[in-house]
């Protein structure tokens, strides 16, 4: 999963090298997070937060086979 969200996330930036993304896993949830460079925050995240939404839609979609509920969290 993690692999996922660089690969969608890095044609989004201006800097790829900064992308860090991170794994908790708990109980009943898994929960990535995305970390960018500063001057890339609202390229992820868009207008309105339609970028970080759609996102987010593929990475819950792909995600869906396993039990635990999943959560992406961008910073």
């Amino acid at each position: 999963m993690k692999a996922l969200i660089e690969t969608i996330v890095s044609p989004l930036v201006d800097y790829p090298e900064d992308i860090v993304v991170t794994e908790k896993e708990e109980d009943h949830k898994i929960v990535y997070h995305l970390t960018v460079n500063p001057d890339d925050v609202g390229k992820v995240i868009g207008k309105n937060g339609r970028i970080a939404k759609a996102i987010r839609t593929v990475v819950y979609a792909a995600g869906s086979d396993t039990k635990k509920r999943i959560y992406l969290d961008i910073m």
